[in-house]
């Protein structure tokens, strides 16, 4: 029997933890009129938490808050989308820090602890003076039921906004941990073209919130893949004010697991041009990193991910993608199933008829379990296809 989780799901995302405000609101950075800042404000200190892209072109807010991160408190998080502020020198580490200065200024605590995030084109220099007035609007936006617009406002070339938050109970408690997450395109672990923000109520110390948050983001956001291309601005941050009190910290931690995996699906189902989302289960590989290996080998393949496309169940690509990648692999020791119906046994077909395949792959939602049979490594992939409105989307800016 499926173990239960030990949380709900409720609404309110990044506001639904106590004591959290926040605004989404238009500036005017993006020629469309859409919303384009966002502030998340805690009404007190709280911990902070931070995992970065690994790129090693890093935008100016990414170089900032990796600052800021050091000091482990945070009482705001300032976002833009429609510019990246990324490649843009000296004026783009100034515009970063004067962000994190003019709401720090106004919420009356140390720039250190104001996190900013920003994402959109690289390349173009920040209209600061628009962004300064909508930090300025911002502050008068702020309110607890703000998560949503704050969700809109990170969006990029998102569909939707991305947003969840659970509540969980101990001890005659009730705890809270919410998020919101933008991305679509240029998605690849490590992160993405993304940007994810988590809030908590939970009272947790800066090296277990560290801790937590990695494990969190190494199962949800480091295990996606819509196009194979990583981003200068990735940036997951967490925030834990202490207001309703300690909680276990298993309980803790599968609760933000949860709101980092459904974020990390949510933005592989909307993946630029995307009609499939891929589940790819690698088990039997030598260790959990050459599984990985292989999961990310199968998940990238454009040729894999053009197939699925067109509904093809070719398992040959597949197997091609495994023989390539860094894994370790034998190919006569390989089996591959879709949807739990066996292609592939000891590396050669086996007689399940390919109109059955077929069906698989050509629905919206499918798994594809591949075991090398050389070991307990295993890894989990969350991809998706590549279809020609990708190649639309993506032609030029």
């Amino acid at each position: 029997m499926k173990k239960q989780p030990a949380f709900s799901r409720i609404k309110g995302s990044i506001t639904a933890p106590r004591g959290f405000r926040a605004a989404g609101i238009s500036a005017g950075i993006k020629p469309s009129g859409r919303k384009d800042m966002a502030l998340i404000v805690s009404d007190v200190p709280a911990t902070a938490a931070a995992v970065f892209t690994t790129n090693k072109v890093k935008a100016a807010p990414v170089h900032v808050s990796q600052q800021h991160a050091r000091g482990g408190a945070g009482r705001a998080i300032i976002a833009n989308s429609g510019n990246a502020n990324a490649c843009t020198g000296d004026d783009g580490m100034f515009h970063a820090l004067a962000m994190t200065e003019a709401v720090a200024r106004r919420i009356g605590c140390p720039s250190q602890q104001v996190f900013v995030c920003s994402t959109g084109r690289i390349g173009v220099k920040l209209p600061i003076v628009k962004v300064q007035a909508g930090i300025k609007k911002l502050l008068g936006a702020l309110q607890p039921r703000g998560s949503h617009s704050a969700a809109e406002a990170i969006m990029t070339s998102d569909t939707f906004p991305k947003e969840v938050a659970v509540a969980f109970h101990h001890g005659g408690r009730v705890f809270h941990v919410g998020g919101i997450a933008k991305g679509a395109g240029m998605i690849q672990p490590n992160m993405a073209t993304m940007l994810s923000f988590v809030t908590t109520d939970v009272a947790i110390s800066r090296a277990a919130l560290q801790k937590a948050l990695k494990i969190a983001v190494n199962q949800s956001f480091n295990r996606i893949s819509v196009d194979g291309d990583m981003s200068t601005n990735d940036t997951v941050i967490a925030l834990a004010n202490g207001l309703a009190g300690k909680a276990p910290p298993a309980k803790f931690q599968e609760a933000l697991n949860f709101v980092c995996l459904e974020l990390a699906k949510m933005i592989v189902r909307d993946g630029e041009g995307v009609t499939k989302f891929v589940t790819v289960n690698v088990t039997g590989a030598r260790n959990d990193r050459d599984a990985e290996i292989a999961a990310r080998s199968v998940g990238n393949s454009v040729l894999v991910k053009t197939s699925w496309c067109g509904g093809d169940p070719n398992w040959g690509r597949i197997m091609d993608s495994l023989g390539y990648s860094r894994a370790h692999v034998v190919a006569d020791k390989i089996d591959i199933a879709y949807d739990g119906l066996l292609a592939v046994r000891g590396g050669r077909p086996t007689k399940t008829p390919m109109l059955k395949l077929r069906a698989v792959v050509g629905n919206p939602d499918f798994t594809i379990d591949i075991n090398l049979r050389l070991g307990s490594g295993r890894c989990t992939l969350y991809t998706c296809d590549l279809t020609e409105k990708y190649v639309e989307l993506n032609k030029g800016e």
